[in-house]
């Protein structure tokens, strides 16, 4: 794998180039953890993944663009900080309620939360995941959580 491009899915079979990222800068298990997100967020928009493919040494992934992202109150940036997870409620109704955050030492840690559909999420308890995104604008993977017995 050399590198990793978003095409977003302009409808009838129109496909643009959006952004690549190059496995020299960003490292194979970035680029994986980013193929394991269902939403993007970037420049204000957000992305759902709707395509993951592969293509000799690239890897592709298509989105369509899902209009202006909803932010909350609560929203912290992580630029520069290192590498995030923050814990979501995932419903609109509860403000998407941030349960914790933490850090994490690399993106193959990342790829271990993406992976599962119940998770521990420290203080907190287990909870299932219902989606889950790589924000660019903050600089963090969000995973979006119900309790096990919710509907």
């Amino acid at each position: 794998m050399k590198k990793l491009t978003y095409f977003i899915d302009k409808g009838n079979g129109n496909y643009e180039p959006f952004y690549e990222y190059d496995v020299r800068d960003v490292g194979v298990d970035e680029l994986y953890a980013r193929q394991l997100c269902t939403y993007l967020i970037m420049r204000g928009q957000q992305y759902e993944l709707v395509c993951n493919e592969m293509s000799g040494n690239e890897e592709i992934l298509v989105i369509q663009d899902r209009g202006r992202n909803v932010t909350v109150l609560d929203e912290k940036n992580y630029r520069g900080k290192g590498i995030y997870i923050e814990f979501r409620k995932h419903r609109e109704a509860d403000n998407y309620q941030l349960l914790a955050s933490i850090p994490i030492a690399s993106h193959f840690d990342v790829i271990r939360f993406l992976l599962k559909d119940i998770i521990d999420i420290p203080n907190v308890g287990q909870m299932e995941v219902t989606s889950t995104e790589i924000d660019e604008d903050r600089g963090v993977y969000v995973l979006y959580v119900k309790d096990l017995e919710e509907e």
